[in-house]
Parts: structure tokens; C-alpha cells; sequence
């Protein structure tokens, strides 16, 4: 019955929300703004013209050359000293530290130095290359010297302070002789006893043999062995060292009467003269450390020598060698050769003519 009091003459959307003046006012602004500003073919006018229009190039501008300056180097702050790792001090003394890199170019600045010495002075024709200059003897003195020694030349780097070491250890040897000369002079003084007269008289002795001894018997064979690594000279000094080696130990002892102020009669002395007795005290430390230094260069030395490739049969050739070259032993052995020949021969001839008979 509703449909039947409905209006038919009424406007259908009269009902309608959306049809109200206000909305539709603000929808149809939008749709006529929206129709208006969108132009599908405006972005293709763009395009067309940007193609037919040619792209402006600049022109092409000729490179300028750089100004040409000279290189100078800026000055930089001194680069830190070396020092070595934890880890290359841990390897010991194989590692080089910088201290022995500036050592050993100073001995090859001092060895480049000394051969130009001797290339000006060959060149003079004043050089000798192998006069004796040990001992270094004023040139007043009627004894010149009797060696040529230059540890810097003769002797290779790595083996050059073993040898100074050694040499400074016989001069140490030597200057001990001469304070015991010295305490043993002061001790038969105090005591004018007859041992103690003995004493100094061996005293003297002991410094006029073993100082010249010494230096012939050890420290010239191993200056030579390094010098040319000759294993005879190796064994010569090893020997003769190790037998200073005990007569060290025996005059650190101080018997009463052998000749040295040693422990013993140092102690002894005390008790009656202490300045006395200080003094030989002094010189028995001197004997002591000589002995503990003995022993120390001694293995030194040897473990040098086991890397040198010495050994035992080169010493025998060496020696061989040697002997069967020297101009003495030929000259001996033909004098005792002939010496025989000539024996024997008249011992022939007395038997011929006593069988005649």
C-alpha cells in the first residue's frame, strides 16, 4: 500500500544524499579541474620537440699544459731509531740489533780506509804489505818488530772481536805477572822469610817466560787459525791454552814458594802484615778471574771452530804438508841422508878390506 501513496510525479533522486547541492557542487568542480589539467598528449609535444630540437654541444677547448716546476722533495721529520722486537730478542743474540749494524759499518768505513791508505802509499811505492809492526816499538829502539798483526785486515768480521777479546785477555795475563812481581817484591819485604825469597825470584822468572810464551804458544796459532782457518793452529792453541788454563788454577792457589801470591800465602800474610796481605789478596783475584776467563774463551773458541769445518784429519795434512815443504826439515833430512850413506858406505869398504886381509 506504500508504493500506492508514493508520489509518481516526484523526483526519484529526490531521496538521494549524494544529490544534495553542496556535494554535488564540489564533485563536479573536481571532475571539470580534472578533465581540464590532464592532457595525455602534452608529454608527447615534450618529447617531440626535444627530439627534433638538436642537443647543444660545447665546443671542445684544447687542453693547457701544466707548468713544468721541479720535483722538490719536502723535508720530513727523522725516521725513530730501530729497535728490535720482542720476538727478535727473544731469538738472542743471532738477531743483529742496531748498535752491532752501526759497529760493523764503522770496521768496514775503518778496513775502506785502510786500503786506500795502502793504494796511495803502493801507488808512492812506499808500501810494504807485510812489514812487521808488533810489538810497536819507537823507531830509536835497535830491536824493531818481529809480527805483522791487523785484526781489522787479516781477520774475517765475524770472528774480529774473539780475537781482540783474547788479545785483551794476554795483556791481562801479562799485567797480572807484573803485579805479582809486585806483591811478591812487598811480601818478601814484610816477611824476609826464605820462602817468600823464592816467591820473588820465581816471580821474575815467571814474567820473563810466560809473558813472550804466551803470546807465541796461543795467542799467535789462534790468530792464525782464524786468519786462514788452518785446523793445525786450532789444536796448537786448544792444547797449549788449556795448559795455561791449569797453571792458572795453580797460581790462583798460592802455594808458599811457587812463585805467586795466590789465596794461601795472601791469607797467610794477613794475619802479619794486612797491607801486605791485602795487596796479594788483590793479585790472587787477578789469577782467579785470568782462570775463569781462560775457561770461558776456551769453549768460545771451540764452538767457533766447530763451524769453521776444522777437524782432526785437516790438522794431520796440514802438518804434513808442512813438514815435507819446510826448506829446514828438506835441508836436515838430506844431511842426515848423506850423513848415512856415507856410514854405511865406510862400513862397507872396512869390511871389504878387512876380508881381504
Amino acid at each position: 500500500m506504500s508504493d500506492y501513496d508514493s508520489n509518481p510525479f516526484a523526483d526519484p533522486e529526490a531521496g538521494n544524499p549524494f544529490q544534495d547541492p553542496s556535494v554535488t557542487q564540489v564533485t563536479g568542480a573536481a571532475q571539470q579541474n580534472f578533465t581540464e589539467e590532464f592532457n595525455p598528449f602534452a608529454e608527447q609535444d615534450r618529447t617531440t620537440a626535444a627530439a627534433g630540437k638538436p642537443p647543444v654541444v660545447p665546443p671542445p677547448q684544447k687542453p693547457q699544459p701544466a707548468p713544468q716546476q721541479p720535483a722538490v722533495m719536502r723535508p720530513t721529520e727523522e725516521p725513530p731509531a730501530y729497535s728490535p722486537s720482542a720476538a727478535q730478542q727473544a731469538q738472542g743474540p743471532g738477531v743483529p740489533t742496531n748498535e752491532d749494524l752501526i759497529k760493523r759499518q764503522e770496521e768496514l768505513e775503518r778496513k775502506a780506509a785502510e786500503l786506500q791508505r795502502k793504494e796511495r802509499e803502493m801507488a808512492a811505492g812506499t808500501y810494504n804489505a807485510r812489514a812487521n809492526n808488533w810489538p810497536p816499538l819507537p823507531s830509536w829502539c835497535p830491536v824493531g818488530p818481529c809480527f805483522y798483526q791487523d785484526i781489522s785486515v787479516d781477520i774475517p768480521l765475524e770472528f774480529q772481536r774473539t780475537v781482540k777479546m783474547m788479545y785483551y785477555l794476554w795483556m791481562f795475563h801479562a799485567v797480572t805477572l807484573f803485579l805479582n812481581v809486585l806483591g811478591s817484591l812487598a811480601y818478601f819485604c814484610a816477611t824476609g822469610s826464605s820462602s817468600a825469597g823464592i816467591t820473588f825470584g820465581l816471580a821474575i822468572f815467571y814474567l820473563i817466560l810466560f809473558t813472550p810464551c804466551s803470546f807465541l804458544c796461543w795467542y799467535r796459532p789462534l790468530y792464525k787459525a782464524f786468519r786462514s782457518d788452518s785446523s793445525f793452529n786450532f789444536f796448537v792453541f786448544f792444547f797449549i791454552f788449556f795448559f795455561q788454563f791449569v797453571v792458572h788454577i795453580i797460581q790462583a792457589v798460592g802455594i808458599s814458594g811457587w812463585g805467586t801470591c795466590g789465596w794461601i800465602n795472601s791469607i797467610t800474610a794477613v794475619t802479619s802484615n794486612p797491607g801486605v796481605g791485602a795487596i796479594m789478596l788483590i793479585i790472587a783475584a787477578f789469577f782467579t778471574i785470568s782462570a775463569v776467563l781462560s775457561i770461558i774463551f776456551l769453549k768460545k773458541v771451540h764452538s767457533l771452530y766447530r763451524t769453521t769445518g776444522a777437524s782432526f784429519e785437516k790438522a794431520q795434512a796440514e802438518f804434513t804438508e808442512g813438514v815435507v815443504a819446510n826448506r829446514g826439515v828438506q835441508n836436515a833430512a838430506g844431511q842426515f841422508g848423506a850423513a848415512a850413506a856415507k856410514g854405511a858406505a865406510r862400513g862397507a869398504m872396512g869390511a871389504a878390506s878387512g876380508n881381504q886381509m
